[in-house]
C-alpha cells in the first residue's frame, strides 16, 4: 500500500495536519475546496522559482494564507511591496479579505518540494538528469535526511522512447504511518517533451500528536 498512495495523503492526521482550516457544509463546501485549489495554483504560478514548499489557508472572518518558502525575500519584495500587491491581487481575483503571512523554511536541502523544483529546474536548464538528482541526494543527507528517493521519468536524455530512473539512498519505510516521509512532484518542460520529478524525503519518526 506505500508504493501505491500519496505519501502526503496517507499521513494526514499522523504526521502532519490539514493544508486548509475551515468548516461548511453543502455547495459551500465545494465552493470554498475549489477556491483553495485555486489559490494555491495562482501563488504557485506567480511564484514559480521561490522555492514554495507548502501554502496553509485558514479561513475565519477573512482569509489566512501561510506561504512557507525557502526564498522568503522574493515573495516579500522591497520593503513589502510584492507581498502588499499579492494580497491586493487576491482579494481583487477571489473576493474578500486576505492576510498573507511568510514563513521561512529552516532546512530546505531536506524539503521534498525545495528539492523538487531545483531538479526540475536544473533539468529545464539542460543539466545531465543523473548530476541534478545525485546533487540533490548529497545535500539532503548531509541536511539531515535519514532516506531520499528521487525518481525522474520521460525522454531521457532526447531518448526515442520513454524511460524512468530511480535514484535512492538512506531508509523510506512508505508502510510505516509514524514516519516522517515528504512527497512532491513537478513536470520540468524541455524540447524534447515533459520529464517528470518524484521526490520521497524521510526525516526520521513522529510519536507526539499532530
Amino acid at each position: 500500500m506505500g508504493q501505491k498512495v500519496n505519501p502526503n495523503g496517507m499521513r494526514l492526521g499522523i504526521t502532519h495536519s490539514w493544508g486548509s482550516t475551515w468548516f461548511a457544509r453543502g455547495t459551500k463546501f465545494r465552493d470554498l475546496l475549489l477556491e483553495d485549489v485555486m489559490i494555491r495554483k495562482y501563488v504557485n504560478n506567480r511564484f514559480k522559482d521561490a522555492g514554495i514548499s507548502s501554502i496553509e489557508i485558514e479561513r475565519n472572518k477573512k482569509t489566512s494564507l501561510t506561504i512557507l518558502t525557502s526564498k522568503p525575500g522574493v515573495i516579500i519584495g522591497k520593503q513589502g511591496a510584492a507581498i502588499e500587491e499579492l494580497r491586493k491581487d487576491l482579494e481583487k481575483k477571489f473576493g474578500g479579505f486576505f492576510e498573507v503571512n511568510i514563513q521561512e523554511i529552516r532546512n530546505p536541502d531536506a524539503d521534498a518540494h525545495v528539492i523538487a523544483e531545483t531538479v526540475q529546474g536544473q533539468i529545464s536548464r539542460r543539466m545531465p538528469y543523473r548530476r541534478a538528482a545525485k546533487m540533490a541526494i548529497e545535500k539532503a543527507m548531509q541536511a539531515g535526511a535519514v532516506g531520499i528517493k528521487v525518481r525522474i521519468a520521460g525522454r531521457l536524455n532526447g531518448a526515442e522512447i520513454s524511460r524512468s530512473e530511480l535514484f535512492k539512498e538512506g531508509n523510506i519505510p512508505l508502510q510505516t504511518l509514524r514516519a516522517n516521509v515528504q512527497f512532491a512532484k513537478r513536470h520540468a518542460p524541455t524540447s524534447y517533451g515533459t520529464i517528470g520529478v518524484q521526490v520521497w524525503v524521510y526525516t526520521g519518526m513522529v510519536f507526539s500528536k499532530v
